[in-house]
């Protein structure tokens, strides 16, 4: 009798066998919906035409050509690519993971350096994302690209000029990578002015000896006509021109660098990336 009772004790009911069985089915289920939206396809990539892919057609013709000309002086200069895309869609995927997912697929940067930058802009989903190779990081880190993101290319996107929101970013990505980041930096800082930038100081400096000695040598032009009389020797007087008709006290140009409108075979070079940049929307 006592060992019946207890087999009774210990038994589980039918009914609490079957819960538990829906309750086990149940779990798994959602265990399986959930790794499905993990695990979900790729999407679908656009293919790389070139320094430029314009999918989602921000730009003419002429204005590939000219941002296309300034990457392909970078990577002349430095060896870094940078790599413009513009996307129709994210495919309801954040920025981030749409950037680093395409950046490694078109290996942007060369195998071993990793030294490319990728500018991604998605005007329909108003999003803009600078991914940058894995040993760049330390010289377009994170503030700085946001820094460029949010002063140099959002500003344009706002007023609908993405051309020249993508040319601004490029023209800073591009300084960051010669050395010059603190050139960005005072960009983003406002124009600059006599009081925060000495080059300004430094060349109305040039530019007021440049005129006193103009005035010194008339001068002695004058005082040497009056010393030689009437039959003296004569010196012609009149103004000094200094040779050159540019104003730049620099005295250089700039070169449009190569012609390559984006296209003709270029491609990455095998560079990885590991999530470094900054990501903004408008």
């Amino acid at each position: 009798m006592l060992g019946a009772s207890n087999a009774a004790r210990f038994s589980t009911p039918r009914s609490e066998v079957q819960t538990l069985l829906r309750f086990f089915a149940f779990f798994l289920a959602f265990i399986c919906v959930v790794i499905g939206g993990v695990a979900k396809a790729d999407p679908a990539y656009p293919e790389l035409q070139g320094r430029i892919t314009d999918e989602a057609g921000l730009l003419t013709p002429a204005e590939k050509t000219d941002i296309a000309a300034d990457l392909a002086s970078l990577e002349q200069t430095s060896t870094d690519q940078i790599a413009v895309v513009t996307v129709k869609s994210l495919q309801g995927y954040s920025i981030e993971d749409y950037g680093i997912g395409l950046a490694r697929k078109w290996g942007i940067g060369q195998k071993g350096k990793d030294n490319g930058i990728l500018l991604i802009v998605a005007p329909n989903d108003r999003k803009v994302r600078i991914e940058v190779g894995r040993r760049l990081e330390p010289f377009m880190t994170d503030t700085m690209s946001a820094l460029i993101i949010q002063n140099a290319i959002l500003p344009k996107f706002r007023r609908g000029d993405y051309a020249g929101g993508i040319k601004d970013g490029v023209r800073d990505i591009k300084t960051v990578l010669l050395g010059d980041a603190e050139a960005v930096k005072r960009r983003a800082g406002g124009p600059r002015t006599p009081e925060n930038d000495p080059t300004v100081i430094i060349h109305i400096i040039l530019f007021l000896l440049i005129f006193a000695f103009i005035i010194w040598i008339n001068y002695r032009n004058a005082q040497a006509m009056r010393a030689g009389g009437p039959g003296g020797p004569r010196r012609r007087g009149g103004v000094v021109v200094i040779p050159g008709g540019s104003s730049d006290w620099g005295g250089g140009g700039w070169s449009s660098g190569s012609s390559d409108s984006g296209g003709g075979g270029w491609s990455g070079g095998g560079g990885d990336f590991g999530g470094g940049g900054a990501s903004g929307s408008w």
